[in-house]
């Protein structure tokens, strides 16, 4: 298995049925719905120095899912080009969530999801099965729509881990 195989195979795992575009619907939802659930303060705080914060990890699964629905799009239209990666640190220098609303992370989120929802519902079986070079790996269009699906949840995992449980011990310890 290489590398890259590995790395995906990580968030496919995640997912906890067959029907992902439903799993893509749900991890929508829960995603919403912690935010949804924090405090405007809450949305500045990392559980470790040098962590994102909850508006950052926000902004990347809002700029992780454009990136993957840009590339599920080429490759589904037959698109042979390859497209390049990209750097989730880079991006985070830039992102400035501290200065937005939580509301305004949550309404740009869920109008990605809603976007990606309506694009993927709407491939057919051979748009999904296409498959083109991201990032110099070979994916198909059904995969990078898993991997939304995966890295979502994979990142709600971490919320609930690391993040919800220091906020907690925090507002008890006032």
């Amino acid at each position: 298995m290489t590398d890259f195989q590995k790395y995906t195979q990580r968030y496919l795992d995640l997912i906890s049925s067959e029907n992902w575009l439903e799993e893509l619907r749900i991890s929508g939802r829960n995603t919403v719905g912690v935010y949804q659930n924090l405090l405007e303060d809450h949305g500045n705080f990392a559980y470790a120095e040098g962590k994102w914060t909850l508006k950052e990890l926000l902004q990347h699964l809002i700029d992780a899912e454009r990136i993957f629905a840009y590339r599920a799009l080429r490759f589904a239209r037959k698109d042979k080009t390859e497209l390049a990666g990209w750097n989730e640190e880079e991006y985070a220098k830039s992102y400035f969530s501290s200065e937005r609303t939580l509301k305004s992370l949550i309404d740009e989120f869920e109008t990605v999801r809603k976007s990606s929802v309506i694009f993927f519902e709407n491939l057919n079986c051979s748009q999904l099965q296409e498959t083109g070079i991201a990032n110099g790996n070979e994916i198909s269009v059904e995969t990078i729509g898993k991997l939304i699906v995966g890295h979502n949840i994979h990142h709600l995992n971490i919320i609930a881990e690391r993040y919800l449980p220091k906020l907690e011990a925090n507002r008890d310890g006032l």
